[in-house]
């Protein structure tokens, strides 16, 4: 069974810095691209950073320079983190594994086929 569970969240002050974790098991983690994506209340789901089976990132705009991610194949796990907070990155984070190993890394999330619950962060400013 495919898992992917989130940590990390919390309350944070503008300005401040968060690390979120995402640990998965349940199929081969090397080979798929994983990616973080956020939705706030009211607001449609959008995606934030992925990156790929290789280390390739790729990043929205509205967080480029302030967020970064990353893996550890040899936990299973990917970070992001995310420095420099502001009062609009207020959402519930999830991250999610691509449909397709080898992929390139998109933060399309119709390409994830895989989720985790999420986890909420909250800024406040």
């Amino acid at each position: 069974e495919v898992q992917l569970v989130e940590s990390g969240g919390g309350l944070v002050q503008a300005g401040g810095s968060l690390r979120l974790s995402c640990t998965a098991s349940g199929f081969t983690f090397d080979d798929y691209a994983i990616g973080w994506f956020r939705q706030a209340p009211g607001k449609e789901r959008e995606g934030v950073s992925c990156i790929s089976s290789d280390g390739i990132t790729n990043y929205a705009d509205f967080v480029k320079g302030r967020f970064t991610i990353s893996r550890d194949n040899a936990k299973n796990m990917v970070y992001l983190q995310m420095n420099s907070l502001k009062a609009e990155d207020t959402a519930v984070y999830y991250c999610a594994a691509n449909g397709a190993p080898y992929s390139n890394p998109t933060t399309n999330a119709r390409a994830y086929a895989y989720w985790g619950q999420g986890t909420q962060i909250t800024v406040s400013s």
